[in-house]
């Protein structure tokens, strides 16, 4: 299903008048500064200021719903009101397009190995005190739940979320809230022994320590090795989960 010689069908197509509409509509959003909860303009208002038919303008909407910057509220009273995007919608678009370049779920790890080092690094100079709290409590939790398979994965995940966010760059908090995703939609039916957690444990301290040092050296060293001892792991343990193709999972 990849596509030939680097190209991207689609690429320099005329943007649909619909696609147009909503990002006006976006655009607006922003301007007027609405947040989660405002409701927009009733339909007979948003008709006339985009100078759109009402086919066009509910194509619009629609398109906004999925996107989940907006939640069309049937009845007398609703109308569509503004919500906030997560990485659930950017989990389901990565691996749709993962899956039409047929490529494994090791390229989930890839990408982790390359980016994670350097997150961590900048998380060491822009995390702030909220940011040191949360991780110290997942920390907690994570070792608390260490019995529990599924909160246990679920927190060391989420550690790693919480620093991509705590790198001040909102790209990488997003990406990592979709590979999260990603990992989470695979069922790939990986599990820990109790020695492999608590070693995942005792690394996640060591981090957190070199973060709440300011030693972006060591967190990224750290982090480097972190992740390539798990690609280790998972390589020797769950090579065939590794090997298996992405697939589309609307609730990645």
């Amino acid at each position: 299903m990849s596509s030939e010689g680097g190209t991207r069908p689609g690429v320099g197509r005329p943007k649909k008048t619909a696609l147009l509409v909503a990002q006006q509509i976006v655009e607006d959003i922003s301007r007027r500064g609405n947040t989660v909860g405002d409701r927009l303009p009733p339909e007979h208002l948003m008709l006339e200021q985009y100078g759109v038919g009402r086919g066009t303008l509910r194509e619009s909407l629609r398109y906004l719903e999925l996107q989940g910057v907006l939640m069309l509220k049937p009845g007398p009273g609703g109308g569509p009101i503004v919500q906030q995007p997560d990485g659930g919608t950017l989990a389901a678009t990565l691996s749709l397009l993962l899956q039409f370049e047929n490529a494994p779920f090791s390229t989930i790890m890839e990408a982790r190995t390359a980016l994670e080092p350097t997150i961590s690094r900048l998380a060491t100079s822009r995390i702030d005190d909220a940011g040191l709290a949360g991780l110290a409590e997942n920390l907690r939790q994570t070792r608390e739940q260490m019995g529990d398979q599924a909160a246990f994965s679920a927190h060391s995940e989420r550690f790693h979320e919480l620093i991509a966010w705590s790198s001040g760059n909102a790209l990488f908090g997003y990406l990592f809230d979709a590979l999260s995703g990603l990992i989470a939609g695979a069922s790939m039916g990986i599990t820990y022994p109790r020695r492999q957690r608590e070693l995942t444990c005792d690394i996640h301290e060591e981090i957190y320590a070199a973060i709440a040092d300011r030693d972006g050296d060591t967190a990224s060293r750290l982090m480097s090795v972190h992740i390539h001892e798990h690609s280790t792991y998972l390589e020797k343990r769950f090579h065939s989960a590794l090997a298996r193709p992405i697939r589309w999972d609307l609730d990645g």
